[in-house]
């Protein structure tokens, strides 16, 4: 019995997980007013797609996207941007959105009032942060298919691999948010996001890095997804992909792991 209590307190998923459904449904209904502020990220990426990739593109021309193969820069770019906007969507709702509930509107004090406990609260949290992410990157990738960009019908497995990219940056996020004093400690966060979305081969290719820099390129959460959705997009899919999948699974699962934890040690302390 100790054993299972154990593992019971280690998993994030509560003993009645269905509840956490409840928390995306109430902020679903808190967003039914403010829906503007909801899809206003999806504008983002299509206007750098249209700005860097169709209009600098034409400047560029074709690129190498890996392995030889050249394709035209909107072609290039139009991945990262769908990952990028996967990210976007799930760390706003994890780390702006997520901060002002827990330490201004008390949001889960009055939670915790209800059946739902902390660990209700993590998995809510970051199945809303999520879906946010999945529309901004479903959206996008409306676009840039009607943009003539998309080049295989493997980029309809490019939603499921935006929805990891969504579950691993909103649970890093929850469990960052968890440490931050103030709003000035955001300031780290865009330190981190704005690196990782300039140079993880968003806007030209790996080659393009020195061989001594390279591996740290290849470090970085958000180049596994930018080659995920690249591979998929350009129909170019290998065994290699499940490297980029394993890398998000295994940040996703401990992020949630982490994050349900610190919930639970901030709201019951």
């Amino acid at each position: 019995m100790s054993a299972v209590s154990t593992i019971a307190r280690a998993l994030p998923i509560p003993a009645g997980a269905g509840l956490a459904r409840t928390l995306v449904e109430r902020n679903a209904r808190a967003f039914r007013h403010g829906w503007v502020t909801l899809v206003s990220g999806v504008f983002e990426p299509v206007f750098y797609l249209f700005s860097l990739g169709v209009g600098l593109g034409a400047l560029i021309g074709d690129v190498d996207a890996g392995g030889g193969r050249m394709v035209e820069y909107a072609a290039y770019v139009a991945p990262a941007m769908m990952a990028a906007a996967a990210m976007n969507g799930a760390v706003f709702d994890s780390t702006f959105n997520l901060f002002f509930k827990l330490k201004y509107a008390k949001l889960y004090d009055s939670v915790l009032a209800t059946p739902l406990g902390p660990r209700d609260v993590a998995v809510g949290e970051i199945s809303w942060a999520l879906l946010r992410g999945l529309l901004y990157s479903t959206t996008f990738l409306l676009v840039a298919a009607a943009a003539g960009v998309v080049h295989s019908w493997w980029a309809l497995l490019a939603l499921p691999a935006a929805s990891l990219i969504g579950l691993a940056f909103a649970a890093v996020g929850m469990s960052v948010t968890t440490y931050l004093r103030s709003w000035q400690d955001f300031d780290y966060i865009q330190l981190a996001l704005l690196p990782m979305f300039l140079f993880s081969a968003t806007f030209y290719p790996l080659s393009t890095y020195d061989e001594s820099v390279r591996w740290v390129v290849q470090a970085t959460p958000l180049y596994h997804g930018v080659a995920m959705i690249r591979d998929l997009m350009l129909g170019d899919v290998a065994w290699g992909i499940l490297a980029h999948v394993a890398y998000l699974v295994v940040m996703g699962v401990a992020g949630v792991l982490f994050a349900a934890r610190r919930i639970e040690r901030l709201l019951l302390r």
